[in-house]
């Protein structure tokens, strides 16, 4: 049997939700909870008030129905697969509209608190109540983060890769417009307390790093160059030129000198023409063949031409550095700072350089002594990035078109400090050609799905660090 609960909704769609619920056989109680269902109270009222062997915990503020034995065929598989707790593919109901929404599956990294299981959770009840036990902070938005967490610890959450209901989708944003939404300053209350919750869980696994870091040596290699700006390029012909007059337009203190590497990857829209219309001495054009490059390719061919400077600064080939003294910028953070890489503040704009919602992407979460545990638990380190060639030349990007900057930055966070610029010095511009402006469900599922393999991977070198520094 199952206890369900519910947000608290208007009443008419609690009574609508309330009564598809209490359709179902299995389903004993089901109850509105008052308060924020992502709360700590809210997960202590449910861990109190529910007593079957199983609890469904439905988290939206929407009607819900199920197919036929829906109930039936989540909890066999509680049962037949020793899962602690299931979640499923669904459908979103808008209007008269009915969209597949398939989800991914769970494992070790995926920390992101926006994980996306659906609406419906069912849990065994006592994996449940034992979390809950556990629970000694008091958190208004993270309660249901750290249930989720805390069962994690003692078995499998499990994916049904069947859909089993139907709710009502109430973001009907496009992707590119949610990216920022755990950027964004009125949320930032939100992200303290998550960052919280994750920081407490890598504690608990050993996944945890304290604030101890390897210094790079800065002389090291010879380096005509002390920067370049690095900008992958494919069929960008609207932006290319913004971008390199951008770039080749900055101002470095004497006795550094910078150049500008632009890799293109088989364009066929005219990209090619108007890299090849600037004459600057300063720039380098790279012409990829014809096998698999994607951007992490890109940016590998860069950094280890002989003529890529000490530190290589990214510079996206549809965006613009917000001045000339970005590239100075960078290289005093670098030699202030004592780091391998540094990640920069950015603007959100369209396309005319307008600012867009949220603004100004300064990523201050990321502290000194917590960035490098926190970045697993979000989905980007910021913009833009610069990195010590040395170093990058021996770690190399992952050849793929999606995260690869993230798995790196991952990658140097482990060992060294990532240093910080806080000044805005990047137009970020968001418009419809951009690779994440509108991604559909399979795409988003793909990339997500990448990006929590990346943390997973990640987490376990952690873990295995620790161990061999406690041994």
């Amino acid at each position: 049997m199952i206890t369900c609960f519910i947000p608290f909704q208007s009443e008419s769609q609690a009574e609508q939700t309330i009564n598809n619920l209490q359709k179902q056989p299995l389903v004993k109680t089901t109850r509105l909870v008052q308060g924020d269902i992502r709360s700590t109270a809210s997960m202590r009222y449910i861990a109190e008030h529910t007593d079957t062997p199983y609890t469904l915990i439905y988290t939206k503020l929407t009607t819900l129905s199920f197919v036929l034995y829906a109930l039936e065929r989540m909890t066999a598989l509680l049962e037949d697969s020793g899962a602690l707790m299931v979640y499923s593919d669904h459908f979103n109901k808008t209007g008269e509209t009915i969209t597949p929404a398939p989800v991914i599956d769970y494992q070790e990294g995926a920390l992101r608190d926006d994980f996306d299981f659906g609406s419906v959770l069912l849990y065994r009840t006592d994996a449940l109540r034992e979390a809950v036990g556990r629970m000694d902070t008091d958190y208004q938005y993270a309660g249901l983060y750290d249930l989720r967490l805390k069962v994690s610890q003692k078995g499998r959450l499990e994916h049904i890769n069947e859909y089993l209901y139907y709710d009502v989708e109430q973001d009907t944003r496009k992707s590119g417009e949610k990216l920022f939404d755990y950027v964004d300053p009125k949320n930032r209350g939100v992200q303290i307390e998550m960052e919280q919750v994750c920081t407490r869980h890598l504690k608990d696994i050993g996944g945890w790093l304290a604030p101890h870091f390897k210094e790079p040596d800065l002389t090291e290699g010879e380096f005509e160059y002390e920067a370049s700006v690095i900008i992958p390029c494919k069929n960008r012909v609207k932006t290319i030129g913004d971008a390199i007059r951008s770039a080749l337009s900055q101002q470095v203190k004497a006795p550094y000198k910078y150049n500008v590497i632009v890799v293109d990857d088989n364009s066929t829209d005219g990209t090619v023409d108007v890299i090849r219309s600037f004459s600057d001495e300063r720039l380098i054009y790279i012409a990829q063949d014809k096998t698999w490059h994607a951007i992490g390719g890109n940016w590998n061919v860069a950094l280890h031409h002989p003529l890529c400077g000490r530190f290589a600064i990214q510079l996206d080939s549809d965006d613009v550095y917000a001045d000339e003294f970005t590239i100075q910028r960078f290289i005093d953070a670098f030699h202030t700072q004592h780091c391998a890489m540094v990640v920069g503040t950015y603007r959100m704009t369209d396309f005319n350089m307008q600012t867009l919602p949220p603004g100004v992407i300064d990523h201050r979460e990321w502290t000194p002594d917590n960035g490098r545990n926190n970045a697993l638990r979000i989905n980007g380190l910021g913009a833009p990035r610069g990195f010590y060639t040395p170093l990058l030349r021996q770690l190399n990007f992952p050849t793929t078109k999606y995260g690869e900057d993230y798995a790196v930055g991952l990658r140097v966070s482990r060992e060294y400090q990532i240093g910080r610029i806080y000044e805005v010095v990047y137009n970020c511009r968001r418009w419809d050609d951009n690779s994440d402006a509108n991604c559909d469900n399979e795409a988003m599922n793909r990339n997500n799905l990448y990006k929590d393999r990346l943390r997973t991977w990640e987490l376990r070198a952690r873990i295995q660090l620790n161990n061999k520094m406690t041994k």
